[in-house]
């Protein structure tokens, strides 16, 4: 028992020794970790001091990155320096971490990742103790650690896609996959998503990983709200992939997101235009020479990244013709080649032949060649670019500067400085020149009054960003003449030695930018790229971000129809103001009328001082009558020349009070000019004067001056007004209403001419008051046509 006990005590005391010496081992390592964070020095990693401006630390970033990258760099230890290369300049870059490490000796945001990863490994470690899962029987790589060492280089942070990825979306195309903890989907996608993305990457595409578990943020932002998926960015802006996640879907999405009018299709009939074009653009042109009939997705990326700078034009050798093209430029159709023209358009500046071209060697051949060999000032920031501020005594930058009139072919003093410039290309000189009528404040600030006109040279350093300069003008107008070309090669050399040369001082105004669209073309490509948008965003994104503007549309669309709505029913209720609908019917059919006793006269007050009243011609009857507005009449006064005045006198103040109802109109009829039609109308009226079958003397001078016709020109029917003296007159004859003979018809002119004395013409319409309170209540009898007839 006892032997057993110590034998016990013994395993007892071997457990414990061992635990004691794993713990020393991990608390050594941790050690070696803290050891090995605090030695990192971003600074010293870059190689850059403390005092690094953002330009120089970005620079140092590129060189160092393109010579420790993985695929050029088959050192053991590349993969290491580069990932603390892209750590250092990720903290150096951003000037919030790079302020937090200067004052705290780290970047600020390790520490909160540190323990997010330690929840992480703590949650998955305690699922494991209690149901003891191993994840390996079922082969799915569930643990993001382990998939996580996949992306764990394309991990974005928000600030880190604010400041970078948006940024650089400019120049090139961006595809960022939101994956998260546990996602089946993701985990089945990840092969087609590794092969894509090491094929992309080669040819100058972004890629970025966002998490959306602890990027929640970022994913919120982009619009994912589901695990997987996968969007590209391209000039600020996000588009959704949607179709099977296979390599050729991802090819022709990122082809999709480029713009269709990059690169140019070249071929023998416009290449000279093409080429020709650099005067006008102000940028070289480049032309690639390949076997496929489309243009490939490198070249497309090529010419976006550098849109800015070249044009880019595509020549496909098996097409008929292009052996023209070859044959001029002395290339090898079973290569591809890339040429780049500059100001001669008959012989390439620089060349470029490869079988299998890398991105890297494009970029490089294609940066050397950014610029014209005498490029035109046409912005600020092509002059920035070309005519760099002076940094220190050995960064010394010179432009000599050719100031000349614009014009359609290459003038002489052109041509001259162009060969110059050719002949004297230099590193710290570069060859520009501008264009006097179209930057004319810049001109004349180095230019004397003398030299207008006429081409001049300056030559000038710039000392600081608001454009003060140092210059020398050369004391000659430039012509392009020999002993002009000595003049300035001596300058040159003379300014190596002594800088003080540049005697003169100014502050250049800024350059307008020749290149720049219009207002309107810029407002009108604004507003594309917005329905643009806006079209995609209906169709193809989340609908939780187009909530917005689907509430803004709907909403203008409910006050639109509201208004129509409102406007349609204040019509008709002035219309059944006007006659109320079932009598209105009941009259239609019967043809009798009913007195009203529920409607009240109009007691509206009239809107107008006076009274509208427009003369019934053939212009306006169509207008007027025949395509007058349901519910709408048309009160029409019968007159003559001689009664015109005094009849329209009366009338004005017989309607005033009713020229408050919209739905009534006021005109009058020439009798002298329209007899036939009234009469016609009149035919239709049951109780009026019957009109006999020949027109003789008589009846032709029977007067209806001051009658009143309502017409209704929708439903084609018209009420009558008879003035007082024409009913006394009808009464008068008696039997003698029936004009079968002229015999009759004189016996009874004679009768009622006897039977009335005359009256007033104004007492004509002594009772229409009356009769339009009877119109408004729907109390007048209707006489029907069948049609309108022509006032003619």
């Amino acid at each position: 028992m006892v032997e057993k006990i110590m034998l016990w005590k013994g395993r007892e005391m071997e457990v414990k020794k061992l635990s004691i010496s794993w713990q020393f081992l991990i608390v050594l390592v941790l050690i070696l970790q803290i050891l090995s964070a605090l030695d990192f020095d971003p600074y010293r990693v870059l190689g850059v001091s403390r005092t690094a401006s953002q330009a120089d630390i970005k620079k140092a970033y590129k060189k160092l990155a393109r010579e420790w990258h993985p695929d050029k760099n088959k050192d053991p230890g590349a993969e290491d320096k580069f990932i603390q290369i892209s750590k250092a300049y990720e903290i150096l870059s951003n000037e919030e971490k790079r302020s937090h490490y200067d004052h705290y000796g780290d970047a600020g945001e390790s520490q909160g990742y540190q323990k997010q990863q330690q929840q992480r490994e703590y949650r998955f470690r305690h699922f494991h103790e209690n149901f003891y899962f191993d994840e390996s029987f079922f082969h799915f790589p569930f643990n993001s650690e382990r998939r996580d060492s996949i992306d764990e280089k394309y991990l974005l942070h928000f600030s880190h896609y604010v400041n970078e990825v948006v940024p650089d979306s400019f120049k090139k195309p961006y595809l960022i996959k939101i994956t998260s903890d546990w996602c089946f989907s993701c985990i089945h996608i990840e092969p087609v998503w590794k092969e894509a993305v090491q094929e992309l990457e080669g040819l100058g595409v972004g890629i970025g990983v966002v998490h959306a578990g602890y990027e929640r943020r970022l994913a919120h932002h982009l619009g994912a709200h589901s695990t997987p998926s996968i969007l590209g960015i391209i000039n600020g802006k996000i588009s959704f992939f949607h179709n099977a996640v296979v390599r050729e879907n991802l090819w022709q999405f990122v082809e999709s997101l480029l713009p269709g009018n990059l690169v140019e299709k070249v071929t023998n009939k416009n290449y000279v235009r093409f080429l020709s074009g650099w005067q006008q653009e102000n940028k070289p042109r480049v032309l690639l020479f390949d076997q496929m009939p489309t243009v490939p997705l490198l070249y497309k990326l090529t010419a976006f990244a550098y849109k800015d700078y070249l044009s880019f034009g595509y020549v496909y050798v098996g097409l008929r013709g292009a052996e023209e093209m070859t044959r001029q430029y002395n290339v090898n159709v079973y290569t591809p080649t890339i040429l780049i023209f500059k100001e001669n358009i008959h012989r390439p500046a620089d060349v470029i032949q490869a079988r299998d071209m890398k991105r890297q060697v494009i970029d490089d051949f294609i940066t050397q060649n950014k610029y014209l060999l005498a490029a035109r000032l046409t912005s600020q920031k092509l002059f920035h670019e070309l005519c760099p501020v002076k940094r220190s005594h050995r960064q010394r930058k010179y432009c000599v500067v050719l100031l000349t009139a614009e014009a359609t072919k290459l003038s002489k003093p052109f041509e001259a400085f162009l060969s110059f410039a050719l002949a004297n290309t230099q590193d710290t000189v570069r060859f520009v020149h501008v264009y006097s009528n179209r930057q004319q404040e810049f001109a004349s600030t180095l230019l004397p009054d003398t030299f207008q006109g006429k081409s001049a040279v300056s030559i000038l350093e710039r000392r600081n960003t608001a454009g003060r300069v140092v210059y020398k003008t050369l004391e000659d107008p430039w012509t392009g003449s020999e002993s002009d070309k000595f003049i300035l090669l001596g300058y040159l050399d003379q300014l190596r030695k002594d800088p003080a040369l540049l005697s003169s001082e100014a502050v250049l105004p800024d350059l307008t930018d020749e290149l720049a669209p219009i207002f309107l073309l810029r407002w009108l490509y604004s507003a594309s790229d917005y329905i643009s948008d806006c079209w995609d965003s209906i169709f193809h994104n989340n609908w939780r971000e187009m909530m917005p503007l689907l509430s803004l549309v709907f909403s203008a669309l409910f006050i639109l129809f509201g208004t129509v709505i409102v406007q349609a029913f204040s019509d008709s209720n002035e219309e059944r103001e006007s006659s109320p609908p079932d009598k209105e019917e009941a009259r239609e059919k019967t043809g009798k009328t009913e007195p009203s006793f529920t409607k009240e006269p109009s007691s509206k007050i009239p809107k107008k001082g006076f009274v509208e009243v427009t003369e019934l011609t053939d212009i306006t009857y169509t207008s007027n009558l025949v395509r007058l507005r349901p519910g709408h009449m048309n009160v029409v006064l019968i007159l003559s020349n001689s009664t015109k005045t005094s009849l329209l006198q009366k009338f004005a103040l017989e309607v005033y009070s009713f020229t408050a109802s919209s739905c009534l109109h006021f005109s009058f009829l020439s009798l002298d000019k329209h007899r036939e039609w009234l009469e016609y109308l009149l035919e239709f009226a049951q109780d009026a004067a019957p009109i006999p079958n020949q027109y003789d003397k008589h009846f032709m001078e029977r007067d209806y001056t001051g009658y009143v016709l309502a017409l209704n020109g929708h439903k084609k029917y018209f009420c009558l007004f008879k003035p007082q003296k024409a009913v006394e007159e009808e009464e008068a004859m008696g039997p003698c209403g029936d004009f079968d003979s002229s015999l009759h018809l004189g016996e009874c002119r004679g009768k009622s001419s006897s039977g009335l004395g005359p009256r007033p013409i104004k007492g004509k319409l002594s009772k229409l008051s009356l009769w339009m309170e009877r119109l408004l209540e729907g109390s007048l009898q209707r006489f029907y046509i069948p049609s309108w007839p022509d006032l003619d």
